[in-house]
């Protein structure tokens, strides 16, 4: 891979952890009463899974599709 690629990848990772904090400060926000928060929540985590796929697609040999 490319250092371009590695880069994006790593790039994404990160993102992946601050959308994982990002959910995390949802949910304590839910206990403490806010409504929306957990609706917020399981959105922000949506996307970080998505985040997570195109990191792990940018992690595998191109040789295995």
């Amino acid at each position: 891979m490319g250092p371009d690629l590695d880069h994006l990848r790593e790039r994404l990772e990160g993102i992946a952890e601050e959308l994982a904090d990002a959910a995390i400060d949802c949910l304590r926000a839910a206990v403490a009463g806010d409504a929306g928060a957990a609706v917020e929540e399981r959105r922000i985590t949506r996307a970080r899974r998505a985040v997570e796929k195109a990191a792990g697609l940018l992690r595998a040999d191109p040789t295995d599709e």
